[in-house]
């Protein structure tokens, strides 16, 4: 048997290849959607990819299952389980007609890729549909499972958070129900030998867990034992309790990604190739209209760059950023390094941000100022500044960290929303005259300024956020609330 986990850094989002190399079939998990990298992968490898299977509908990135099945005619396996809101409505219809080559799976179904079993268990509770796949490679004489693609269900550390289908995908009063169906699951794992592993579709800093560990596999028998949110799966109350509490808020597109995965992402064919843009084309973009991505530093963003675009660093947090201060139905340009073109592009494309207009050199930014354009900047000030404006009522401020964060210790008289929330929650940020924005460390109020500044709002960033605002005010300054 062959296994690889693929790995995205940024969604910390796991897809596994898994083959018979007896064969040469392989099935991809959970793939995203820039496939090439599972085929060469599988080529690389003596495999050719047969089928696709995925654990669930997913919230955090656009599934590749459709790719995979207009590529290679892979043959999709997904889940029958959950209601009429939880079934998946394009697998009939092919762009020229007819339906994909797929099997809807019910708890206990099982489906072979050469010699390798792989047998769905229905597993509710972060989303209704949830399966989870049990590996076994028969081809090795073996009777029992080497391991079992976990999904959203069991992650190294953590559990799937049972609240995003109403924090994120807008189900009233679905979150404690949801919870308490996660609780009657997780006890199916006392069904599975400890040595089984776990192999999780996310890793630490994913948003579909609060403590999902670093380790990137582990077993069934550790995570009994040592994993926080199972262990207190001891009474069904306390275990809704713990699960439901501290959670962040889910990234704004997550709503996005449940309603494009269930309905269909458009096919692409390949990843995009923008084209790239003359100065005198930059000059001429709507800003209002279409979504500029400054891809620079922040320092270089904030002192010159085009009125109106976005600052969205290649940092980890790009595609949640990028998915969250984006429209999904706005056209992008990319202000961007050439040497970081395609991974900008497969970062968009994986959020289903995939109207990319064009691309122009950051090195050539300072081109775009003649005389009747300029680049514009924003004011950024030192926390014992900002103490001072505060103190004199200057400014409004608005603490763009989760919530959990804010309830531990905020700026008197601060407005919380995340920044991954703002955009559909402008209507609540304060108005009036300049507005401090800040995070804990001053990198997501960066974020959060470019996107307010767009949006006509005088911002000022607090330059080392929250950690430095301590340090100027005191923690029990009386500009402080801890």
């Amino acid at each position: 048997m062959f296994m690889r986990m693929i790995y995205d850094e940024k969604l910390a989002q796991a897809a596994y290849l898994i083959g018979c190399q007896r064969t040469g079939e392989a099935v991809v998990i959970d793939p995203e959607r820039d496939i090439d990298r599972y085929i060469g992968l599988a080529e690389d490898n003596g495999l050719r990819i047969v089928a696709t299977a995925e654990t669930h509908i997913h919230a955090d990135f656009v599934s590749g299952s459709r790719e995979l099945a207009e590529r290679v005619g892979a043959k999709v396996y997904v889940s029958d389980e959950g209601d009429a809101d939880w079934k998946y409505r394009w697998l009939d219809k092919k762009p020229g007609g007819g339906s994909y080559d797929h099997r809807l799976l019910k708890d206990g179904d099982s489906f072979h890729i050469g010699q390798i079993e792989i047998k769905a268990v229905h597993t509710p509770g972060h989303t209704p549909e949830h399966l989870v796949y049990l590996v076994t490679d028969h081809g090795a004489g073996a009777d029992a499972p080497i391991g079992v693609a976990t999904g959203d269900f069991v992650f190294v550390g953590d559990l799937g958070r049972p609240d995003l289908l109403e924090s994120a995908a807008g189900h009233a009063g679905a979150m404690e129900p949801s919870a308490r169906r996660l609780y009657q699951t997780v006890h199916k794992l006392d069904d599975l030998p400890d040595f089984v592993q776990v192999w999780p579709g996310h890793g630490a800093g994913s948003a579909c867990g609060k403590a999902l560990g670093a380790v990137p596999m582990s077993t069934v028998g550790y995570e009994k034992r040592f994993n926080p949110a199972i262990r207190a799966a001891t009474d069904e109350q306390g275990f809704v309790d713990f699960i439901l509490s501290g959670q962040p808020e889910p990234p704004l597109y997550f709503a996005y990604m449940k309603k494009i995965n269930k309905e269909g992402p458009p096919v692409l064919g390949g990843v995009p190739e923008p084209k790239k843009l003359s100065v005198d084309e930059l000059r001429g973009i709507d800003t209002k209209t279409v979504a500029v991505a400054d891809t620079r530093e922040w320092a270089a963003y904030r002192d010159g760059h085009i009125p109106g675009s976005l600052s969205l660093p290649l940092i980890k947090s790009f595609n949640t950023d990028a998915g969250s201060l984006i429209g999904v139905d706005e056209p992008i340009v990319l202000i961007v390094e050439p040497e970081r073109l395609d991974e900008t592009v497969r970062d968009l494309i994986r959020v289903g941000l995939d109207d990319i207009r064009g691309w122009f050199d950051a090195s050539e930014i300072g081109s775009y100022a003649d005389g009747t354009h300029r680049l514009d900047t924003v004011r950024e000030v030192p926390a014992k500044e900002a103490v001072g404006l505060v103190g004199d009522g200057a400014v409004r401020v608005l603490d763009v960290r989760r919530k959990t964060e804010y309830d531990e210790g905020h700026i008197d008289g601060a407005t919380n929303i995340a920044h991954t929330r703002l955009a559909s929650r402008l209507d609540e940020v304060p108005g009036g005259g300049p507005l401090l924005v800040h995070c804990r460390s001053g990198v997501r109020s960066a974020r959060a300024s470019s996107f307010l500044q767009r949006n006509g709002f005088d911002v000022i960033n607090l330059r080392g956020g929250y950690l430095a605002w301590e340090q100027a005010a005191g923690k029990k300054g009386e500009q402080v609330n801890a």
